[in-house]
């Protein structure tokens, strides 16, 4: 049985940890907020936007554009987003092991001719451990989403789709539901189906904090009676766009925005469902704490008092025997 001095150590340790972990998950609440904070500020564009595409796909659906040519594949690209750092759970780790799934899968085509968009630097260490090509340093998007920076990567990805240079273009993220649900995806950016991504999940709980699924539950009641009172309230636009010059030009300036955005928010549902992960991680790191506290308190006050019960056993046998 350890000493006291060994249990009271112990016991300070953990205490020590549990500080860190309870502050590590204040931090990742506070970062949450503020992620949460720029998908809502970003969904009235996407709504917008989406909005007049599936208008122009309802007046004419037989549109076609450069960036929904289906064709063999022979070079296919990965975007795939994880962090910077660790301490997030299986965030990491279950990006990984999806990204190496889809190589797999595209392993018959060579390794030269599958090109990875790391962002976030785990996932740059495990390209460059596994030897796959890199198309450039993006870690500082992980910590900080930049939309400059994301656009600049979906023109240059449109650029090589359109010459021919990359016949597939795939996605790997985790898509954020809410603080306690966070959907890994894979999905396909290029070719370009617009009817299926207009029809893609948008719920998201953009109000909370709270990971427990009762208090879930409620939020979503409540927010889905809000979004039916506001409905009644709310006129439908008039869709009667006239296009200029024609529908395949307009297309193809408005798809291309489209792909920027859905790169941006890819961005911002990963970093929000990596800082909600960390919580929830150190959550639990804190509760466990708490409750190896419990044990070793019990362990330090049964030794201490058996301690003192053996003293006043050699106390009074000393006296019997005297």
């Amino acid at each position: 049985m350890p000493s006291l001095k060994e249990i009271k150590n112990r016991i300070a340790s953990v205490n020590s940890t549990r500080k860190i972990t309870s502050a590590m998950k204040m931090v990742a609440s506070s970062k949450l907020h503020h992620a949460q904070v720029a998908i809502e500020n970003m969904l009235p564009y996407e709504t917008m936007l989406e909005h007049i595409l599936k208008a122009f796909l309802a007046a004419e659906a037989e549109s076609q554009t450069v960036y929904d040519q289906e064709r063999p594949v022979k070079k296919v690209a990965l975007i795939v987003y994880a962090s910077n750092s660790s301490l997030c759970g299986g965030f990491n780790s279950n990006v990984l092991k999806m990204m190496q799934q889809a190589i797999a899968d595209y392993q018959h085509l060579g390794m030269e001719n599958i090109l990875i968009y790391p962002i976030g630097r785990k996932v740059a260490e495990k390209v460059t451990k596994l030897g796959l090509r890199s198309a450039g340093d993006f870690t500082d998007l992980a910590d900080k989403p930049n939309v400059a920076k994301c656009i600049d990567i979906a023109v240059e990805i449109g650029k090589m789709f359109r010459e021919g240079e990359l016949d597939k273009v795939e996605m790997i993220y985790h898509h954020f539901k809410s603080a306690g649900s966070q959907v890994l995806t894979r999905k396909t950016f290029l070719p370009f189906d617009l009817t299926e991504e207009l029809e893609r999940d948008h719920e998201r709980d953009l109000s909370s904090n709270i990971a427990t699924r009762q208090a879930q539950e409620y939020l979503r009641k409540r927010k889905k009676q809000q979004e039916e009172r506001e409905h009644e309230e709310v006129k439908p636009l008039n869709d009667n766009f006239i296009v200029e010059p024609d529908m395949e030009s307009v297309l193809n300036t408005l798809i291309p925005k489209l792909l920027h955005l859905m790169l941006y928010t890819a961005l911002l549902d990963s970093n929000a469902s990596e800082h909600a992960a960390r919580m929830v991680a150190m959550q639990t790191a804190t509760d466990n704490a708490d409750e190896l506290l419990r044990q070793l308190n019990l362990q330090y006050n049964k030794s201490r008092q058996q301690a003192i019960t053996n003293e006043l056993l050699d106390i009074v046998g000393g006296s019997v025997n005297n």
